[in-house]
């Protein structure tokens, strides 16, 4: 259970973190495109974890 709340925190991360690489200047979006990317391996990690325990 708490990896399925998990892995939507990271999903939910990432969207909001894709809102700001999209509407700001180069310096944020540069940050910005690390901390998505992430996120998106925290969601994949996630999503193994819970493949993989089921």
């Amino acid at each position: 259970m708490r990896i399925k709340i998990s892995r939507k925190e990271a999903k939910e991360s990432a969207y909001w973190l894709r809102l700001i690489i999209e509407t700001n200047e180069e310096e944020s979006k540069n940050r910005g495109m690390v901390l998505h990317k992430e996120a998106i391996e925290l969601k994949k990690i996630f999503s193994s974890i819970l493949v993989k325990s089921q």
